[in-house]
């Protein structure tokens, strides 16, 4: 199951699990699209990927 870190691992922004301003890498690093739209340049400072959106998940 894909883990949802529920903050920017660069700047520390709350990412909650319905957040649509997540993005993570393969490794599902996580950060906010601030961060990747702009330090970060889409790619992962861990890894090097590309990051991505992150699906959304519902709390029930």
């Amino acid at each position: 199951m894909l883990e949802m870190r529920q903050t920017c691992e660069r700047c520390h922004t709350p990412l909650p699990m319905d957040s649509i301003d997540a993005m993570i890498c393969s490794y599902e690093c996580t950060f906010c699209t601030a961060c990747v739209s702009g330090p970060l340049k889409g790619h992962c400072p861990n890894c090097g990927g590309n990051l991505q959106p992150r699906p959304i998940r519902v709390q029930q």
